[in-house]
């Protein structure tokens, strides 16, 4: 890994995007452009959510924060430093279920400590700590394909958890879900977020979890994407996903956001 720690701004934002654009050249030489001038600054401790019409770049946004986009354009920042490399203090999880199919729960759950060099037996005994905290410490022994959905979205975050992540990044992971399995996971990424104070960066495309889950909210234009508003979602924490809903300030903010990220779907 290139990117050093020992310099870091202490009171640098855990994230900055300061004017990026990213071009991408078909193999027939065509040029697409997919973010303009676009900016953000997530804070430390702080959980975004990006909503934008489909297709405009919003998971292009975590691909520079992981270091696996350059941008064509502007500079991309991680804890104060210039990201050059993929960063062991950023997790990520995926809208598709990124296990191991071939290896028990448990091992999948481990595989992260063991990585970093944690011994064998203290990895699988942190992993299971960290089944029973998702509720699944009778299925260690289990492989994915004998869970439901739901199940393998708990051993996600389990699998991300466990690695303490300064950083969070999540790409529209509980789209697949079933409405009442997803309040369930947003309830329980909620209660794993306050626990270790992380960032969280979430693109989705459900306003309502966007709001429900976040302390703000970017929305960005059509494609090519730039930031066309910030909301501040000033609804007290902690929150339960079945209630929130139903408050003033959420439907009104909704209705906000909503007429915003409107115009830009037609434009789309």
């Amino acid at each position: 890994m290139n990117m050093t720690h020992s310099n870091e701004k202490k009171d640098a934002p855990a994230i900055e995007l300061d004017n990026v654009s990213i071009r991408f050249i078909s193999p027939d030489g065509r040029a697409t452009v997919a973010l303009r001038d676009f900016s953000m600054t997530v804070r430390h401790g702080e959980f975004v959510a990006v909503v934008g019409p489909t297709g405009c770049g919003k998971s292009t946004t975590l691909g520079l924060i992981t270091g696996l986009i350059r941008p064509t354009l502007g500079s991309v920042k991680v804890m104060g430093q210039t990201v050059q490399d993929t960063d062991p203090r950023i997790g990520f999880v995926f809208q598709s279920d990124a296990v191991f199919p071939w290896r028990r729960v448990l091992d999948n759950v481990a595989a992260g400590p063991l990585f970093r060099g944690m011994a064998r037996n203290a990895a699988l005994d942190l992993a299971q700590s960290w089944l029973a905290r998702v509720g699944l410490d009778k299925f260690g022994q289990h492989y994915p394909h004998q869970l439901s959905g739901g199940m393998r979205k708990r051993v996600a975050l389990a699998q991300t958890f466990i690695n303490k992540p300064e950083i969070l990044l999540m790409d529209e992971p509980f789209s697949a879900l079933d409405m009442q399995t997803r309040t369930l996971m947003q309830d329980e990424l909620l209660k794993l977020w306050s626990e270790q104070s992380g960032s969280v960066v979430f693109v989705t495309h459900d306003l309502e979890e966007a709001i429900a889950l976040a302390d703000r909210v970017l929305v960005l234009t059509a494609r090519p994407a730039t930031l066309k508003r910030v909301y501040e979602v000033d609804l007290p924490r902690p929150r339960v996903m079945e209630q929130v809903r139903y408050q003033p300030q959420f439907i009104e903010l909704s209705r906000q956001i909503w007429s915003d990220l409107r115009q830009e779907v037609h434009i789309g």
